[in-house]
């Protein structure tokens, strides 16, 4: 088969205008990241979420961040930490209170996303939470999150988890 010159690569070609830049889910990715870091400082030291926020953001690069949605989780896992923990606490087989920090934080920030991002389907959900407690989590925290994650879903997502099961 003989090729066309022009589809061959010409490494002084002009690249595209948005090569190298982290694409909308790396973003959002780190968001997480670095909310589940902020809503464990929320839980450990019970600071103030405006100067845990402005914390973050003199300490951190923001620049492949999504910055309004690590605000968005910051603040709306706060606002709905009751409606949260009450759709968590039958997914457990320990209360809420001895679970480890960390990994509360990431069902949290889950559950939230579940509860209030429908944007986001449940199964990127539970893979984000999972990726989360294998980064931040104890040893096998990722398989306990996997596990309720994987009971709190059919409850705040029925419709989808029930047309995703088919």
């Amino acid at each position: 088969m003989i090729s066309d010159e022009s589809d061959r690569f010409n490494p002084r070609d002009p690249k595209p205008a948005d090569a190298g830049k982290p694409s909308k889910s790396v973003k959002r990715r780190e968001a997480r990241k670095l909310a589940t870091q902020a809503l464990y400082q929320w839980h450990m030291a019970q600071h103030s979420l405006n100067e845990i926020e402005a914390q973050f953001r003199v300490d951190n690069d923001f620049s492949d961040v999504d910055g309004a949605y690590f605000r968005e989780i910051l603040h709306g896992v706060p606002a709905k930490k009751v409606e949260i923990d009450t759709a968590l606490k039958p997914c457990l087989d320990v209360p809420l209170e001895e679970l480890d920090p960390v990994e509360l934080s990431v069902l949290r920030l889950s559950a939230w996303e579940l509860l209030v991002r429908h944007d986001v389907p449940y199964r990127v959900v539970i893979n984000e939470g999972i990726e989360l407690a294998k980064v931040f989590g104890s040893t096998d925290g990722h398989k306990f999150v996997n596990g309720v994650l994987d009971k709190v879903a059919p409850t705040l997502r029925e419709a989808e988890v029930k047309a995703g099961k088919r």
